[in-house]
């Protein structure tokens, strides 16, 4: 069966069209030229912007023109995050679902329901001619995942509305009002690579089958962080058996939760008994200490296939263990909850990226709080690990939060409605995660938001799925608030 036959067909066959199309972060181009033309196929007013947001406007059905002008808004990009043993193109090839249960999945990708869920629903407002409605608008925006871009470059006076609709969270029945700003933290180094001596034999390690998942939404759960546990084993393999580093990959998204990295190391012929016997004795801890979180990790150490290993380089050992030792001590997961807020993360960092190869040396991370100026400690504590290994850091892309408003119009609306249509009020929180309400309420501060969105469990990572009764269930939701949106 097709997710284009789900129930409700209009809004699951807009997914399924979104999947079709290439659009991983900063690559989005075929997918806004969709988008445009989606809107002028339906004969909507259809406006793209300078960075490729797209605008599309559709008229009051009669009878609702003193209604509130209602944004819903969406990101167009998709987080490309895939297993290392799926062939996959993201820039060229289709995502591959399937459905399993209540569930629709990719094959071995990330599923891009985050935010393609949310675009579909929108979408399925603008072209259905059965939904009572005041005048809405649909803000498509680009570069949500990897900066942000569209939002932080829209321009004042392009939007008519009122009130703001932002469809992309991730859990029927809760209502987001608040959620973190965020900052890239960057470290980087040049090292002079030494040759290997003949004597010591190649390895490969690998670290894989831990879950990863959304570096906001997942890192309260506190699951596994590939990167670290690479270098942890890596740390105890220089120090108890003469092990040397020949490169280290791991992590592929700022904000994604790395599952995987991969490492070269050279073993003296003497030592690589020593060598494995502490591969496997650390090895079993961490898999006991990440049983709860992460049952399926996968530890390898194996002779390399290389046929060129004569000429392969090692990382100097100075260097490399100041390098693995800055990994180690970098701040990560959790770093504090919110006092305001039961079970709310309020500060984290995501220990995203490491490469160490061919004489250069990087980590780049991802920051998030909800306050302020714990975004800035984080960002000390993350400058003054690195500068004590002697290695640069640079700071970037940051953003604001975006601050609750348990007063909200929109709120009180769409609790009343929730709990007509459920008998039970939704759940109202705030999110540690980079929704891009914050940044747009500084081009429209009078604007009145709110997020919602129907169940996905572990997006920005392959194991990403939606809920098929939720969006059923939200797309109900959605459709009735639009008929009680409040009066001008």
């Amino acid at each position: 069966m097709s997710i284009r036959n789900l129930d409700p067909q209009v809004v699951w066959k807009n997914f399924y069209e979104l999947t079709q199309i290439p659009r991983p972060s900063k690559h989005e181009e075929l997918a806004v030229e969709y988008m445009y033309n989606w809107g002028k196929s339906h004969g909507l007013e259809t406006i793209k912007d300078e960075v490729g947001n797209i605008i599309m406007r559709k008229p009051a059905t009669p009878g609702c023109e003193n209604m509130k002008g209602v944004i819903l808004q969406g990101h167009i990009d998709m987080v490309p995050q895939k297993n290392s043993d799926t062939v996959h193109d993201f820039l060229k090839d289709p995502i591959q679902t399937w459905i399993d249960g209540d569930w629709v999945r990719a094959k071995g990708t990330t599923l891009g329901a985050d935010n393609g869920l949310g675009l579909a629903m929108a979408m399925a407002v603008l072209e259905s001619d059965d939904i009572k409605h005041g005048p809405v608008e649909l803000l498509c925006t680009v570069d949500e995942e990897t900066g942000m871009t569209g939002a932080m470059a829209l321009k004042p006076g392009l939007l008519n509305g009122d009130i703001l609709i932002n469809l992309d969270s991730e859990t029927e029945g809760e209502l987001y009002i608040g959620c973190a700003g965020g900052l890239d933290a960057s470290a980087h180094d040049t090292y002079v690579p030494a040759p290997c001596d003949k004597s010591w034999e190649c390895w490969k390690l690998e670290v894989k089958g831990f879950k990863g998942g959304h570096s906001g939404m997942d890192i309260v759960l506190y699951r596994g962080n590939a990167n670290k546990i690479a270098a942890r084993i890596l740390y105890a393999l220089m120090t108890y058996a003469d092990v040397k580093l020949g490169d280290l990959d791991g992590g592929t998204l700022r904000n994604a939760i790395p599952r995987e990295a991969f490492a070269t190391v050279y073993i003296p012929s003497d030592k690589v008994e020593q060598a494995k016997e502490i591969f496997e004795k650390f090895t079993a801890a961490i898999k006991m200490k990440h049983a709860g979180t992460d049952p399926d990790s996968i530890f390898t150490l194996k002779p390399c296939e290389c046929v060129e290993c004569e000429s392969c380089m090692c990382v100097p050992d100075a260097d490399a263990l100041r390098y693995l030792r800055a990994i180690l001590a970098c701040p990560d997961s959790v770093k504090r909850m919110s006092n305001e807020i039961a079970g709310l993360v309020e500060s984290s960092n995501n220990l995203a990226m490491v490469k160490i190869a061919d004489g250069e040396f990087s980590v780049k991370t991802l920051m998030r709080s909800s306050v302020e100026i714990s975004k800035y400690v984080l960002s000390q504590k993350f400058e003054a690990v690195f500068s004590l290994a002697g290695i640069e850091t640079t700071f970037t892309g940051g953003y604001s939060g975006w601050a609750p408003n348990p007063d909200s119009t929109i709120l009180t609306t769409m609790k009343r409605v929730y709990k007509d249509l459920y008998g039970k009020e939704p759940a109202v929180m705030a999110i540690h995660a980079g929704l891009e309400c914050g940044i747009l309420s500084g081009a429209y501060p009078h604007w009145d938001m709110i997020s919602c969105g129907p169940t996905l469990l572990s997006p920005h990572s392959p194991d990403e799925r939606a809920n098929i009764p939720s969006v059923a269930k939200c797309w109900e939701f959605l459709k009735a608030v639009l008929e009680n949106i409040p009066v001008k």
